[in-house]
């Protein structure tokens, strides 16, 4: 198929787009750190849809401040909201989604079906459908 394995470093420095789709493990806070920003080639676009604290967000601001070719599409932030105060919201290369999973129309109306049934069923004693269970969430992203 034409795939090649790279290591992560490698991956950075190669792609014109960086997705990052990990759960946020103690393994995993801080993965993605200011030199793999420093290492992404010119005019290419780091995405987050997992989770941020995987990422070192200061060191990420500090690259984007200094390379304004750089460019960071954030469905996730730490702290979620971003502080007020937080170079995010005035950052001419950052574009921040709200963290809705990628979830639109119908799919919301869903969701939200879903946690009216999980919330009757809790209260009238029956066995949840979607309860997620300490070892689950280990695993979630």
């Amino acid at each position: 198929m034409g795939v090649e394995l790279v290591s992560l470093d490698e991956a950075c420095a190669r792609a014109d787009v960086v997705s990052l789709h990990t759960p946020w493990l103690k393994e995993t806070e801080k993965m993605i750190t200011g030199a793999h920003f420093r290492a992404m080639k010119q005019g290419a676009t780091f995405l987050n849809t997992a989770r941020g604290a995987v990422v070192d967000e200061p060191a990420m601001v500090e690259v984007l401040t200094e390379r304004p070719d750089l460019f960071a599409v954030l469905d996730v932030t730490h702290p979620e909201p971003p502080a007020p105060d937080s170079p995010l919201y005035t950052l001419p290369n950052v574009i921040l989604t709200p963290h809705i999973a990628g979830s639109m129309h119908n799919e919301c109306r869903r969701m939200g079906q879903y946690a009216v049934d999980e919330c009757r069923r809790y209260l009238a004693g029956e066995p949840l459908r979607w309860q997620v269970t300490r070892e689950l969430a280990d695993q979630l992203a």
